[in-house]
């Protein structure tokens, strides 16, 4: 198992939601409103104030085929788009 993490700005927030849900291989993920600190982002100058930049952050638990194949439609159909991602093997999951 894979947990792909995609981080995307706000206003892209409903498009990536509506994208994720009409993927047959996913079935659920969770998204949350974050803040991103530091050099790496590029930043208004009222984030640059503040010290943080909004983003919405994605996890998606996927098999491991599923996950690339997942990542290379991102990657196809968002280029350009400045989403940020990580994906990092997931050791257990479940419900308690």
């Amino acid at each position: 198992m894979m947990l792909l993490t995609i981080i995307a700005p706000p206003a892209m927030e409903e498009v990536l939601v509506d994208w994720l849900l009409t993927q047959a291989d996913i079935t659920g993920f969770t998204s949350q409103a974050a803040n991103g600190h530091g050099s790496g982002h590029e930043m208004s100058l009222s984030e640059q104030v503040t010290g943080r930049r909004s983003q919405i952050t994605f996890w998606i638990e996927l098999e491991n085929k599923m996950a690339e194949s997942i990542l290379a439609e991102l990657k196809q159909g968002f280029s350009g788009s400045g989403l940020h991602y990580w994906m990092v093997p997931l050791l257990n999951s479940g419900t308690i």
